[in-house]
């Protein structure tokens, strides 16, 4: 047995507005008049009273202009052979990182035991001292 041989699983659209025999002609199983008889209610509308986005207090500020970028700790870079060079495009193929917004940023938490070569756009101190202290290299690119 499949789903669309159950019997009652496909019910017909109502297709409203066509002509008083179908039972939804005239005024499309709407009523007569008001509020919901009419094509648009706004978003967020609440009948008059304040809508709950004006409410709400307003704060802060979004930059538009906003760099975000992918976060890496040192944890991740374990997984390489030793003496490897590891770009963000190697980490994007090795599924470490989803996707590359506007960069690489490398993070510290974790330790490192392999000598890398580690390139990416943007390095905290510590995770920089890390990857030094392990006998890598860090460049950003």
């Amino acid at each position: 047995m499949k789903l669309h041989e159950l019997e009652g699983t496909r019910q017909k659209r109502n297709r409203v507005g066509r002509g008083m025999s179908s039972g939804s002609g005239k005024t499309s199983g709407r009523g007569q008049k008001g509020q919901k008889a009419r094509s648009k209610v706004r978003v967020g509308f609440e009948g008059g009273q304040t809508p709950l986005f004006q409410r709400l207090p307003k704060r802060g500020f979004t930059n538009i202009n906003r760099k975000e970028f992918d976060i890496v700790n040192l944890d991740a870079l374990n997984r390489f052979e030793d003496g490897t060079e590891i770009t963000p495009e190697l980490l994007l193929e090795e599924g470490v990182v989803s996707n590359l917004k506007a960069g690489l940023k490398v993070l510290g938490r974790g330790v490192v035991e392999k000598k890398l070569t580690v390139k990416a756009h943007k390095f905290s101190a510590s995770a920089k001292e890390a990857i030094e202290a392990a006998g890598g290299k860090t460049e950003v690119i």
